[in-house]
Formats: C-alpha cells, structure tokens, sequence
C-alpha cells in the first residue's frame, strides 16, 4: 500500500514537472502580486517638487512699484502744504477758516429763512382790495351838530355823532370811578365834538339806538344796555364801553376810519 502511494505521488510531480517546463506556472510568488496591483510611481513628483507645493502660500501678492502716488498739493491749503509740520501750529489759521464759514452759512441761512416767512406771512395777509373796502372816508360836514349817523364799515354799523358843547361839558365831569369800564371821555375822542364808535353792543352782539336810554347816548334794547354819549356802558348787563376804531382826521372835514 505504502509502495503504490510513493509510485503515484512520484508519477505526479514527474507530470508536474513536465507541465511547468511546457507553460510556466501562474502561481506568484511572494511579493510579485503587491507589485502587479500597485499603481505605476512614473507619474507622481519627486520629493523635492512635492515639498515644494506644500510649503507655498495659499495666495501670492503682486508688488507693482511703477503705479505713482497721487499728490494733492493743489487741493491742500497752505498752512498745511507741510508735511512734516505739527497740525498744531496751523489750528489757529485753520479754526478761523471755519468759523468764518460757519458764520457765513448761518447768515445766509437767516436771511433765506426770513425770505420765506415774509412771503408765507404775506401771503395770508388781506389783498389790495380787500384792505381798501376796510377803509371808510366820511365828510363831516354831512353831519349836524347834535345829530348821530350811521355807516356800513366792514359789515358792522358804524356810528359817527357831532356832539354840542353840553354833551361835551357834561361826558367830561364824569366820575371814572363810578364807571364799570372806567375809561376818561378823552381817552375816547381825538376831537372834543366828534366821538366815532362800532354800532354793537358788547353783551350780545345786537345794534344800540342812538339818542336814546338813561344817558342820552345809545340804548340796546335786547337786554336793556344803557350808554353815554361817549359810548361808555352806564347801566344794563354789558360788560364794556363801546369799541372804539382806529380812525384819522384829514383836515378838518373829513375822517378815515380803518
């Protein structure tokens, strides 16, 4: 049994032999198939290449030495053309430059803001025409003495009365101090025999008659208001004498009143 197995084995390395001498065996070696799988090194860099690259920058700045500094001592003033010089030596000259400046801008804006005013006030003011129907001229010759007349003069009745030397005498003795608006007879007139007053009662609004009431003067008979010939309130429940307008003798006859 030990004698055939010899026998077989010998006859099969004697097959094996004679195989391998036809076709080499396919079998690597140790080694040979890390060589095979191991990509070629023909294409990668040296050592030194590669050290190269990883020891560069990640970003390379250019230098350009021919661009030309711009020079702006046109521009500059001439306390500071220096530039070596303290910017405290020239703070005087130069604080007064804009102080100067500012008080320059302040006035123009002052006289452009006044400007606008006066135009915007202007403007809500009354026009030409306006302001010459708020003006009244009346002749006072038309008007007898101890007689009363009224006129239109802004929508409101005016009252325009020659009074005689009487009236005259007895508006002057009058106690002030007894008056509820005490006001002198001759803070009221500029003329002694002509007293120009506004035809409505300063209670509520209505229309006095004149020459009449306690006094002699005027009398509004919506609540019972008694004035004087110098149209001060003598009894009744208004508060006030009545108003006086703003009026200006032109000679001796006529009278403007507005």
């Amino acid at each position: 049994m030990a004698k055939s197995c010899l026998a077989a084995r010998g006859t099969c390395e004697e097959k094996c032999q004679e195989k391998s001498e036809e076709q080499p065996c396919e079998r690597p070696v140790l080694g040979e198939r890390e060589a095979k799988t191991t990509p070629p090194q023909a294409n990668q860099p040296s050592g030194a290449l590669l050290f190269h690259i990883l020891a560069a920058p990640a970003s390379v700045r250019c230098v350009h030495n021919d661009v030309a500094v711009p020079d702006f001592s046109a521009y500059r003033r001439q306390e500071v053309l220096d530039s070596t010089a303290s910017s405290q030596s020239s703070s005087e000259a130069r604080k007064g430059f804009s102080y100067l400046l500012t008080a320059t801008t302040c006035v123009a804006t002052a006289y452009a803001a006044k400007s606008v005013v006066t135009q915007f006030i202007s403007s809500l003011s009354a026009s030409a025409d306006v302001l010459a129907l708020s003006k009244i001229e009346i002749k006072l010759s038309d008007i007898p003495e101890g007689k009363n007349m009224a006129f239109k003069w802004r929508g409101k009745p005016l009252f325009v009365r020659h009074r005689t030397q009487a009236e005259i005498t007895q508006e002057a003795e009058v106690d002030v101090s007894k008056l509820r608006d005490p006001q002198h007879d001759l803070d009221r007139v500029k003329k002694p025999e002509w007293v120009i007053l506004v035809g409505v009662c300063t209670h509520l609004g209505c229309v006095p008659i004149a020459n009449s009431g306690d006094f002699g003067g005027y009398y509004c008979p919506c609540h019972g208001s008694h004035y004087d010939a110098s149209g001060r309130i003598r009894k009744g429940p208004a508060p006030y004498n009545l108003e006086v307008p703003t009026y200006q003798f032109v000679g001796d006859d006529v009278v403007v009143v507005g």
